[in-house]
């Protein structure tokens, strides 16, 4: 199941998305979310928590679906060369895994205090059942639920994120996460069918115009969900979505889609990101 840029765009609504995602960790003071490319070394922050006006500790967050057994040198690496530039600052990292199986556990020259594992297997059902109106948590029921309990349950979840009292931009992007993760879970049902599905409590009209941008063809097979998630970040990111644009979008495989959903804040306009609406 494709989590991963998701994850990223789950921690960007804010400090609630990092209290949840981490399992209880709490930010003090103003924090801004974002990415750091080290260009020389080709090294790449996907989640950082950097502090605003204040002298709090920097968090660099790193998520893994896939066991790896270098995830941690891996990420001490990213820690080191973010330190590097900034050895003013105390810099803490976490680790997030899908399952608390996919950790090699720390290696025992690398153990620090400053760095932290995180397994959602642990505590996301807990906390699903502790805030079932709480809508950072509700967007996670496609990872933990099985598609009985979900089937059953994605109305009300639906109805917990569409109708929550956040900023707009944090809601629409909870809205895009759960969407996305419902097609992962149900990959043999169309769009239509999906929003059928939400729709028990979700007039169609209020939801009509929102798919519109989106309704001009229907991606295939595994990227289908990929190609809708990406589709909204780049109107969020860009504005508008044109039409070369969306078919260049539909007609991708998974990994031309991720290589893209990687650049997405990157690049400066959508013709710099898929190379231009001449290319062939």
């Amino acid at each position: 199941m494709k989590t991963d840029h998701a994850i990223y765009q789950f921690l960007a609504t804010g400090v609630e998305a990092f209290r949840v995602l981490t399992g209880g960790m709490t930010l003090t003071g103003l924090y801004h979310f974002g990415s750091v490319t080290f260009k020389g070394v080709e090294r790449r922050i996907d989640g950082i928590f950097e502090p605003d006006t204040h002298n709090g500790p920097v968090y660099v967050v790193e998520f893994q679906a896939q066991y790896q057994p270098e995830v941690w040198y891996n990420l001490l690496t990213k820690i080191g060369l973010y330190g590097e530039e900034h050895p003013e600052r105390e810099v803490r990292g976490v680790l997030i895994f899908l399952r608390k199986a996919l950790d090699p556990n720390i290696p025992k020259n690398l153990a620090a205090p400053g760095l932290s594992a995180v397994y959602l297997d642990d505590f996301l059902p807990a906390l699903l059942a502790q805030e079932p109106d709480n809508p950072f948590v509700a967007v996670f029921a496609p990872l933990i639920l099985d598609e009985e309990e979900l089937n059953q349950r994605a109305p009300h979840l639906w109805r917990t994120i569409h109708s929550a009292t956040v900023p707009e931009q944090a809601r629409t992007s909870l809205e895009q996460i759960f969407e996305f993760w419902l097609f992962e879970r149900f990959r043999t049902l169309t769009e239509q069918e999906i929003w059928n599905m939400l729709q028990a409590v979700i007039p169609i009209e209020e939801t009509r115009a929102y798919q519109s941008i989106f309704a001009k063809g229907e991606a295939k097979g595994e990227a289908k969900g990929e190609a809708l998630l990406l589709k909204r970040q780049i109107v969020r990111r860009f504005g508008t979505l044109p039409e070369w644009a969306s078919k260049r979008l539909e007609t991708a495989g998974t990994a031309q889609l991720e290589e893209w959903a990687e650049a997405i804040f990157d690049t400066k306009d959508i013709e710099q990101l898929l190379g231009g609406k001449d290319r062939k």
